[in-house]
């Protein structure tokens, strides 16, 4: 009754429309609600396995080398920029979002909490030689008298009553970053004196876009109000800085993409449909099917969607497009809605369940990113099959004309039909496939991950320049000691100082960094502690020394209640450093979990990799060891890992489509005609790929499953089609429009200047030319041939 209202009441179809689209904006705000933006790219690496693949992982994310930013400013005087650099260091010290802001200038603890400042005593090298007794403070307290008449008073005179020691700039000078350059007008310059250099570090992890994006923006805006007129110009580089502009670029062509997508897919569906309700239609199971994928994720996936699964997934759902068109292509006069769509869906369904199945198999990757893109794509394409089975049908003219009827489109398969038949010319185009990708020149892989980043060359050259100006660290080498405690890790690497301080003094290494620098084990706190005169000593020996001097002993009553304090008060651990400005530092060179600690000793301009490694080696003892580790190596080795899970979860899911169609289908020789070509397909996609010196990267594989997907929908239909001729008409029909849309799609896509975006679109692109031509020439039934023969003779 309902479907009969709608096959006679145009307005009755439209309220359907209406009410869908409000149920999609309903649901779509709900999931909005709901859904979680994730930006840490770890969720797209495996599970770690190996020492060196764990701490890769948490460096990438964690570490210190991941969020520093490099500054430098320039285009005016010396003296300007100095000025430009300190106020600048000025306004972004206080700000939460960083961790450090280094320019050379002196500094003190003054960010500290007041509960920490006596622990400088504990942390101070000052007294490791030379006892805190009469002799030091008279030294000290004659430094001061100087200090007081020079132009440095105004840094001093707040500092003497608690501190005459200074340990508080002690510390400050201490803490700089290692291998820092010698400041000129009392800030970093590089070496030609023409530009200031800052080092900047994010509270914000090295692989949180969002974060990074906030910090970057938040420099630039800063500099800016320093700048005021002055034409100087600010550079900057880093992780963050290459993640905020890789970001940028990428949103720029999604938009660009996006924009030319819509038209031309527009353009097509009105060109090939001369209506303008069918790009409208068409576009519901597509929204319906971006929103189930949505909601799905962030109902499975509460801790956050990756933005990759979101850009990735609604590239892979832009299928789901090639329902409706093949509805739409065989809908005609005399053919209930209803009963057209039943009559596709052994093929619509086969080819949905093929492809679910396929990207179901990446469930049991161990790699989180791509469980969430499993999710998102099958729950996508499950409901636009549904809602094209079930709900569009509702919608659309009962009566359109008839495809079959065009005469280009008679025309056009006349001219197909008319082509022969491949035989053995299958087998040879097989096997040159199969010899191109064995014989293709150059590595078949692409292991390196730096080359899938965008990054300009220009800016990595700024980055190394600045890196080795800085005494930045390397993010390549790292030393590490591993033990049960972080007691014992800290103290197993600055056992290592002597042999890394003599590297630095020949020149083979330029800097290093560890926490104990920040953080001394616990042996050596307690024997500062046990150095340090109590009470009544230090102010007997206070009252001794100003006997005759113009400073009162009663003036440094806070100098003698902080020496007490870090005399007795317990052990600083790393937990008591949360809230100062050494927590940051130490927790990216101290990794610390129930089992194990980890710590790290960061590096720059090391020339020998193998003597430092001897050296890590001859330090390890039974409770710790130490090893020199290359991050470089360490993530060829997680790509590796990757890829062989990923080429296993291909392996199932090819399977599993051979069972589905063979399922669907029963025969033999109708299953050899979908089947034959899509795995021809991949064969050919591969060896071009190889010819053109292409190295594969993850990102191949994927698509390879959506070219796979793609051809086997194209086969399935032709199959389907039977013998039929204006049934064979409709189908070649919804087939080009299908393909000529994925192709607009995709070969946008393989010209980005994106890796990722160029390794996807170049491969599908590919797919869809060559599962398009395979399809019709193999999938078709032969019947359909015989028949045009015949009726083509008498026209002959």
């Amino acid at each position: 009754m309902i479907r009969d209202l709608l096959l006679r009441r145009p307005d009755l179809r439209l309220a359907l429309a209406l009410a869908w689209l409000a149920v999609l904006l309903l649901a779509g705000w709900l999931v909005a609600a709901r859904l979680e933006f994730s930006g840490d790219l770890r969720r797209f690496l495996p599970d770690a396995r190996t020492p060196e693949q764990r701490l890769l992982i948490d460096e990438l994310g964690e570490g210190p080398g991941s969020r520093l930013l490099l500054l430098a400013l320039s285009g005016d005087a010396p003296e300007v920029l100095a000025a430009q650099s300190q106020a600048l260091q000025a306004a972004l010290a206080p700000d939460p979002r960083f961790s450090l802001v280094a320019n050379g200038a002196a500094g003190d603890l003054s960010a500290f909490p007041a509960d920490l400042l006596p622990y400088r005593y504990l942390l101070t090298t000052s007294f490791d030689d030379t006892p805190l007794d009469a002799d030091a403070l008279r030294d000290a307290f004659d430094a001061r008298l100087q200090d007081l008449g020079s132009p440095a008073a105004g840094l001093v005179e707040p500092l003497l009553p608690s501190d005459p020691t200074l340990e508080t700039l002690v510390l400050a000078e201490a803490w700089a970053p290692a291998a820092a350059p010698e400041p000129i007008f009392d800030v970093w310059f590089d070496r030609a004196g023409a530009r200031a250099l800052l080092l900047v570090e994010t509270h914000a992890a090295g692989f949180d876009p969002t974060g990074q994006l906030d910090a970057v923006e938040t420099i630039r805006a800063r500099f800016d109000t320093v700048r005021g007129d002055s034409p100087a110009a600010l550079q900057m580089t880093g992780p963050g800085a290459f993640s905020v502009d890789i970001g940028g670029r990428t949103q720029r062509e999604a938009q660009r993409i996006g924009m030319a997508d819509t038209i031309g897919l527009v353009l097509l569906l009105l060109l090939a449909y001369r209506s303008w309700k069918m790009p409208l239609l068409g576009a519901l199971p597509l929204a319906s099917a971006g929103i189930a994928g949505l909601g799905a994720v962030a109902l499975l996936f509460p801790a956050g969607v990756h933005g990759i699964t979101i850009a990735f997934g609604f590239t892979l759902i832009g299928v789901v497009q090639d329902y409706p068109i093949h509805f739409f292509s065989h809908q005609r006069a005399g053919l209930s809605p209803w009963k057209n769509v039943r009559g596709l869906w052994p093929a619509l369904s086969t080819g949905v369940i093929a492809t679910c199945i396929a990207y179901a198999t990446f469930l049991f990757s161990g790699v989180d990113g791509l469980r969430q893109l499993a999710v998102f794509t099958v729950a996508a394409l499950a409901v636009a099959a549904l809602v094209t089975r079930y709900l569009l049908p509702g919608l659309v003219d009962p009566a359109p004309p008839d495809i079959a009827d065009s005469p280009r489109l008679q025309r056009l398969w006349h001219r197909i039909e008319a082509l022969p038949r491949p035989k053995w010319s299958l087998a040879v185009l097989a096997l040159a496939s199969l010899a191109s990708i064995v014989f293709a020149p150059g590595p078949t892989w692409q292991n390196d991950l730096s080359k899938l980043t965008p990054v300009d060359p220009e800016a990595m050259a700024l980055d190394t320049e600045l890196r080795a100006e800085l005494g930045a660290p390397d993010v390549r080498y790292v030393l590490a000691a591993q033990g049960i405690d972080a007691d014992a890790v800290l103290a197993a690497t600055a056992a290592l100082r002597p042999a890394l301080d003599a590297r630095v003094a020949d020149g083979r290494l330029d800097g290093y960094d560890m926490a104990a620098r920040y953080l001394p084990s616990a042996d050596v706190q307690r024997a500062r502690q046990s150095a340090l005169p109590d009470a009544p000593a230090l102010r007997a020996m206070l009252a001794s020394v100003l006997a005759d001097s113009p400073f009162r002993a009663d003036a440094f009553d806070p100098f003698v209640a902080d020496v007490e304090r870090a005399r007795t008060a317990p052990l600083l651990t790393v937990r008591d450093l949360q809230g100062s400005p050494l927590a940051s530092a130490v927790s990216g060179l101290l990794l610390v979990h129930p089992e194990r600690a980890t710590a790290l000793v960061s590096l720059s301009g090391l020339d020998n990799p193998a003597d430092l490694a001897t050296v890590a080696s001859a330090a390890s003892g039974a409770d710790v060891s130490l090893r020199l580790l290359d991050m470089k190596d360490a993530s060829e080795s997680l790509v590796i890992e990757y890829r062989g899970r990923v080429l296993a979860a291909m392996s199932v899911a090819l399977l599993l489509l051979v069972a589905t169609v063979w399922i669907a289908l029963r025969k033999p020789r109708r299953v050899w005609r979908v089947l034959l070509p899509t795995l021809l397909t991949l064969l050919v996609i591969v060896a071009v790929l190889r010819l053109a010196g292409v190295e594969l990267t993850l990102f191949h594989l994927v698509a390879l499953i959506l070219a796979a997907g793609l051809g086997l929908d194209y086969a399935l239909f032709f199959e389907h089609a039977g013998d039929d001729r204006a049934d064979q008409i409709r189908t070649l029909h919804a087939v080009l429009v299908c393909s000529l849309m994925t192709l607009l799609v995709f070969s946008l896509l393989a010209l980005s200047s994106i890796p990722v975006l160029r390794a996807i679109g170049s491969t599908v692109a590919l797919g869809v030319v060559c599962n398009f031509v395979l399809s019709l020439l193999v999938a078709r039934h032969r019947a359909a041939i015989e028949a045009a023969r015949a009726e083509a003779e008498p026209l002959a």
